[in-house]
């Protein structure tokens, strides 16, 4: 009996005593800079009350250089290691900071500070001049691209805009407008478009001479504003860059040539221009259809009847799906159209009403239908439901 009295005593006199106060904290937080004014992404800050001989409290840094940390009330040295630094080895330390209860105190570590850069041995400055020399020519450049890559940007905007600068055109003046007023329109549109790419370009070409894609804007832009020489200069620049390039684009280089030969075809070399696009569509194969297409277009416009037409078949074999290649190869093939003297009927080339009736095939309804219908009807041709394409040809 006297042994339960006493547990219950004891219980009670336990029970007693008043519950042990939880001490109180402060908080810490910083951010960490290397030498360089970088933030530092990697180690840990801790804090020590007998002068960095141990260390009471450690946080580390997250990937951004910040750090957040608490420790009871106090004076402390904050110490900043890198992640291989012996725990007896410092890097970086500030004195006499203090926490308070209650309260969140920042304390930054600046490495790149006159207090710590003094610090360092000569060697140590030199490499860090040369860092920081580095780092700065990095961040320039970075810029640099930066800019050039928002001109881009703009520059494939105001091309689109060209491109559809007819319907721009009918918009601002109204449908109800003139043919020659909308064609002015147009070429107005179209002329400020190059105008400011042109500009752009110009200014781009100038602070990286060496990018090949900048030229090769630069040389659509000239093009487009009629200015051969020029546009001949440019795309020719950037074959050389790409020739001296260790990582050449085809897409660069096919664009190009095709460009050379767009500017050929406009001054008169035919050859020079057949020979351009061809090379555009070795050097860039997947493009090889776009490219021939764009000659056939470009000779059509020009009306040189055989380029157009030789153009037209080359596409064809890279490409037998697309209707207008057709049809662009009946323009031109009914051009040299004869009369039969004894039945005074005419006489189609070969591959002339073939190719129309190819076109009905593939587009009935097409932009060019009425025309060809017309044309066909004009040989005494029926519209074939049926019509075979040659084979693609294969890209080597």
């Amino acid at each position: 009996m006297k042994r339960t009295i006493s547990l219950w005593l004891g219980l009670m006199a336990f029970a007693l005593l008043p519950a042990l106060a939880q001490a109180p904290t402060g908080k810490i937080h910083g951010h960490v800079t290397n030498p360089t004014g970088a933030s530092t992404g990697a180690g840990t800050v801790s804090l020590s009350n007998d002068g960095g001989h141990t260390s009471k409290y450690t946080f580390p840094l997250s990937a951004s250089g910040d750090y957040t940390g608490e420790a009871p009330p106090g004076n402390y040295m904050v110490i900043f290691r890198q992640l291989d630094t012996p725990p007896d080895k410092m890097v970086d330390s500030i004195d006499n900071v203090k926490i308070v209860a209650g309260q969140d105190v920042l304390q930054d570590i600046d490495m790149s500070r006159k207090e710590f850069i003094d610090k360092l041995s000569p060697e140590q400055k030199k490499q860090l001049e040369d860092l920081k020399k580095h780092n700065s020519e990095a961040m320039k450049a970075n810029e640099v691209i930066k800019v050039l890559n928002a001109d881009l940007k703009t520059v494939n905007q105001d091309f689109k805009d060209a491109d559809g600068a007819q319907d721009a055109a009918i918009q601002a003046l109204g449908a109800g407008a003139s043919k020659a007023d909308i064609t002015a329109k147009e070429e107005e549109i179209k002329t400020t478009k190059y105008t400011d790419v042109e500009t752009l370009m110009l200014k781009d070409t100038a602070s990286k001479p060496d990018e090949s894609i900048l030229w090769a804007r630069l040389g659509q832009a000239q093009l487009g504003l009629k200015k051969f020489d020029d546009a001949e200069t440019t795309y020719k620049k950037v074959l050389e860059l790409q020739a001296a390039s260790k990582k050449p684009s085809p897409d660069v280089q096919g664009l190009a040539d095709s460009g050379l030969g767009e500017v050929y075809a406009r001054t008169g070399k035919v050859p020079e221009a057949q020979a351009a696009y061809d090379a555009a569509a070795k050097i860039n194969p997947s493009q090889a259809g776009f490219y021939l297409r764009n000659e056939a277009i470009v000779f059509f416009q020009l009306n040189n009847a055989d380029a157009q037409v030789a153009a037209a078949d080359e596409a064809i074999q890279a490409d037998p799906t697309v209707a207008m290649l057709y049809y662009l190869k009946g323009n031109g093939l009914v051009q040299k159209t004869t009369m039969d003297p004894k039945t005074n009927k005419l006489v189609a080339p070969p591959g002339c009403l073939e190719a129309y009736q190819k076109y009905l095939e593939l587009a009935p309804t097409g932009p060019y239908s009425g025309e060809v219908k017309g044309i066909l009807a004009g040989f005494d041709q029926k519209i074939a439901n049926t019509y075979t394409a040659p084979k693609a040809k294969k890209n080597n």
